[in-house]
């Protein structure tokens, strides 16, 4: 039997504590928080995505960085589990919209407290509010911790399951990076993933808090696609944001940090040009006689109707049976590509993930554990790993976590 510090209480951290437990090992979890799954409480807006329901395939398409690390984990402990698991320790699941799994009751909470039960069964011991400031480690393996007020604590195994940068407010600090480092690990480049993005524009403002649904969104490097896809965006007083742009951001946020990069916005993508221009034709014939102005409400929400008045180059004012046939096609066109400047990414404190981690190539995919010390294991955020939203991400920190916990010997 192995005694097995654990620092972070998240759901990674969580996970890996019953896994190792299951197989008969002393389990002790040190999170700094005053209690467990700080950021699993928030997570899904509260309602905690919990995995996706997808096939193995779509689980591998969604992970962003480093798929391939994750090939061995997923399959030992795959979405089927994760969800037979939680319904095992009496928290019921549903799936939504998109395969997204969430418990049955909608409440993150029931998530959390079926873990605690669980960890309480198995006789994982619990250390609130206790920091882990170091990680030691002699002659190539892992020595103790030393916790709040330089307490060292000796164990035979480590896992740092400590997450990475965003919503520093729940204690992801960059704790297990710094641990990571001091330990002679590469960290690669961290950045702010699922996260908002910055616009130049100043009209952007004027459509703060302006949902879109159904339309499609590119963004290029110069003539170079960077990403494209389908759903749902809303404008901020500072950008761009909602589900399409924070996939986005997953995909351009290396290139953003470098340049300016442009969004350009479908909002008919139901329509070719040539089919919308005959719907612009018929809104305008149905209003010959009014202004422009006056005549484009039914195309598109009306805190948007002023901004692409403005931006169409026609004249407000002008009578719609004025209006030539290029200006009419211009119109339409500015429709099907609504341009943006994109200038930056929001920082931490509103990225759902972070990117960056760990440098999975100093790491055993099928037990987590490091390849330069022998008993000190990562898992989670904590690792360069991300994917996009829809319980991915989630699913990374339970696979990865009881990879760490149960290839514990």
């Amino acid at each position: 039997m192995s005694k097995v510090l654990i620092a972070g209480g998240g759901a990674a951290g969580m996970c890996a504590a019953a896994a190792a437990a299951e197989n008969g090992h002393e389990v002790h979890i040190y999170e700094k928080n005053d209690r467990l799954g700080r950021k699993l409480f928030i997570t899904g807006k509260g309602r905690c995505n919990i995995t996706n329901a997808c096939d193995m395939e779509g689980l591998f398409d969604a992970v962003v960085s480093n798929s391939k690390f994750l090939y061995s984990s997923f399959y030992s402990f795959t979405n089927e589990d994760v969800i037979s698991f939680f319904e095992r320790i009496g928290v019921k699941t549903k799936v939504e919209r998109g395969d997204r799994v969430f418990p049955a009751s909608d409440h993150s909470s029931d998530v959390i407290r079926g873990l605690e039960r669980e960890m309480e069964r198995l006789g994982v011991h619990i250390h609130l509010s206790t920091a882990v400031r170091q990680i030691k480690a002699a002659d190539g393996r892992f020595e103790k911790i030393v916790t709040d007020g330089g307490r060292e604590v000796p164990g035979d195994v480590c896992i740092v399951a400590t997450g990475g940068l965003s919503y520093q407010a729940t204690g992801s600090t960059g704790d297990g990076l710094r641990f990571a480092e001091n330990l002679g690990h590469t960290v690669t480049e961290c950045m702010p993933s699922l996260v908002p993005m910055e616009c130049k524009e100043e009209w952007v403002k004027e459509l703060q808090g302006l949902s879109l649904r159904n339309v499609r969104a590119a963004v290029y490097d110069g003539r170079k696609k960077l990403y494209e896809d389908f759903g749902e965006m809303l404008f901020t007083h500072y950008g761009v944001s909602g589900p399409l742009m924070l996939t986005a951001s997953s995909y351009v946020g290396k290139k953003l940090k470098q340049k300016e990069l442009q969004l350009l916005i479908d909002l008919k993508p139901a329509l070719s040009e040539e089919q919308l221009d005959q719907r612009v034709l018929r809104d305008f014939e149905e209003n010959r006689n009014r202004q422009f102005k006056n005549a484009v409400g039914r195309l598109f929400p009306a805190k948007l109707v002023p901004v692409m008045i403005k931006l169409s180059s026609i004249d407000a004012e002008k009578k719609v049976n004025t209006i030539t046939k290029e200006e009419r096609r211009q119109f339409a066109g500015l429709i099907k590509h609504l341009p943006v400047t994109l200038t930056g990414l929001r920082d931490y404190r509103e990225a759902i993930i972070t990117r960056g981690g760990v440098s999975v190539k100093e790491v055993d995919p099928g037990t987590m554990e490091s390849k330069l010390v022998k008993g000190i294991c990562f898992c989670g955020e904590v690792l360069d790993l991300d994917a996009l939203t829809g319980g991915f991400n989630l699913q990374i920190a339970w696979s990865t976590g009881h990879a760490a916990g149960a290839g514990i010997v």
